[in-house]
């Protein structure tokens, strides 16, 4: 069952938002590079036709691997003879109702119909579709984005100055309220820039445990960043089917 968009309803909606999966082929670093791999092998090969050149074989190339659709729109001269073959963007087209019908969607109720006959739409098929395809690597797509998360996780734990946090017990030996006022204005001053800075604390009747460093955030900082990273990143690749070494990526025992 598909959904039907547009003015009128004159359209099928894809099984998977484009939108999304265009900006998830930039989710992480071999996710983008697979996608590059790919391509550039297709180009190495590729020998430019009077009516494809290479920019548009490029273009329809990426739309069939980050998206598994792509539209080639043929355009007639005067005489009604075909000229060449012009790229429609896969995010943006759709498939009509109406047999051999497509739809440029151009911006908010703004609909661009293409004649009839003269847009050739390829797909990467699968097992409950057989109007839009969709992309072989969809089974490791929610890898990408953990691995997404645990970058951005502990980017942002940095950034807070989180991985710097501590609390500082004073226990027998004491400090003066002068000595703790200094105390406190100097750890203020360890967050953001400048938080390695060193600090002498000088206890005279201090012993062993008097000045202790606690780190309450220690537990939830240790979310097995580098198992997470390399154990989607091995997902992303089997989807993908290619090896490491073409993404720049040594394996571990090698």
């Amino acid at each position: 069952c598909w959904e039907i968009g547009g003015q009128g309803g004159r359209y099928y909606q894809p099984p998977l938002p484009m939108d999304v999966l265009s900006k998830a082929g930039n989710v992480t670093s071999h996710h983008s590079s697979a996608f590059r791999v790919k391509l550039n092998q297709l180009l190495r090969d590729f020998i430019p036709h009077p009516m494809l050149d290479r920019a548009t074989f490029e273009g329809i190339a990426l739309d069939h691997l980050v998206l598994a659709n792509f539209y080639l729109e043929r355009v007639d001269n005067l005489r009604g003879q075909p000229m060449k073959l012009k790229r429609s963007l896969a995010r943006y087209t759709r498939v009509g109702v109406e047999e051999g019908a497509f739809v440029f969607l151009s911006g908010w109720h703004k609909e661009h119909w293409f004649k009839k006959g003269a847009v050739f739409h390829g797909m990467q098929p699968w097992l409950d579709q057989e109007i839009y395809g969709v992309p072989e690597y969809l089974s490791a797509l929610q890898s990408a984005f953990l691995n997404e998360g645990a970058t951005l996780f502990r980017r942002r734990y940095y950034i807070n100055g989180a991985h710097a946090g501590f609390i500082m017990y004073v226990g027998e030996g004491g400090l003066s309220t002068k000595d703790a006022d200094t105390l406190r204005e100097a750890l203020k001053g360890t967050k953001g820039v400048g938080n390695f800075k060193s600090m002498f604390v000088h206890l005279p009747n201090g012993k062993k445990d008097s000045l202790q460093l606690l780190h309450p955030g220690e537990a939830a900082a240790k979310d097995e960043f580098v198992g997470i990273k390399k154990t989607t990143r091995d997902d992303v690749l089997a989807a993908h089917r290619v090896p490491p070494q073409l993404l720049g990526g040594v394996p571990g025992n090698a």
